[in-house]
């Protein structure tokens, strides 16, 4: 086994996005890829596969965040003619970011954190305008879990109109455990409940926050909802369903940059 590369990343302020889809066939090509810090979206491994190689992928995969899933052959087979090995991987589009080197990075910059965090947000078109209302109204980063989230693919940065670009994007082996480093670095964290006794402008964005925003249909789950410090409604005129996560999303950060754009004299 060859010794893994320990060299410290150098934290890129931007992600770099390509709309060009590529894979990673083979073991040891992918080992290079991983040890040279390649952006891996995700890893197919042949079910059953065995032999040299395999149990670095997964380590190297689990130390730096990355989904490993177990297919039958024939996928793989139906993905690429050449020797895969049992082994392919989806380059990124995205370069996913560390969070507290995002956190050491805006804080450096003078900014004050203003981060969404999604729990469970399948559609992409929903992620891209999120992405978008992070963008326009002056929020850093979208931190996500390595799954159960919406890909972020050629649909999402469409839908973002670029806005993925220009916004930092954290993805996380453990929303929980990313609530705890955002607590340890002073960063309050807000939640939507529709049975919450505050409504979303009576809250304050002032001090760094953290939004998390759940899947329209089942909310932010009952334990990382739990850990947040804050619970929060947004008023409706109706008695309708909610809004469209996207719109929900847009409604709380434009709440927040109302707050910090125009501060409120006593």
């Amino acid at each position: 086994m060859q010794e893994r590369n320990n060299k410290p990343r150098r934290f890129s302020p931007r992600p770099s996005f390509t709309t060009e889809r590529k894979f990673i066939i083979g073991r040891q090509p992918l080992i290079e890829a991983l040890e040279s810090g390649a952006n891996i979206e995700k890893i197919l491994i042949q079910k059953n596969a065995q032999g040299e190689g395999l149990n670095e992928i997964k380590q190297i995969a689990r130390e730096k965040t990355i989904p490993v899933q177990l297919v039958p052959i024939e996928k793989l087979n139906g993905m690429t003619k050449a020797n895969h090995q049992g082994v392919l991987a989806f380059i990124s589009n995205i370069k996913y970011l560390d969070l507290q080197e995002v956190i050491d990075f805006v804080v450096a910059k003078g900014e004050t954190p203003l981060f969404i965090m999604l729990d469970g947000v399948t559609d992409v078109r929903n992620i891209g305008a999120i992405s978008r209302s992070i963008h326009c109204c002056g929020a850093q980063a979208l931190i996500i879990p390595d799954k159960g989230v919406g890909a972020l693919n050629e649909e999402a940065f469409k839908s973002s109109a670029g806005a993925l670009e220009h916004i930092h994007v954290v993805r996380v082996s453990s929303l929980l455990k990313a609530v705890d480093d955002l607590h340890l670095n002073g960063i309050q964290v807000f939640t939507s409940e529709m049975r919450a006794d505050k409504n979303v402008h009576e809250l304050d964005f002032n001090m760094p926050s953290c939004i998390i925003m759940g899947d329209e249909g089942r909310g932010v789950q009952p334990y990382l909802a739990k850990a947040a410090d804050y619970f929060f409604k947004i008023p409706m005129a109706t008695n309708f369903d909610s809004f469209n996560v996207s719109v929900a999303a847009g409604i709380v950060l434009y709440e927040a940059m109302k707050q910090r754009m125009f501060p409120v004299t006593k």
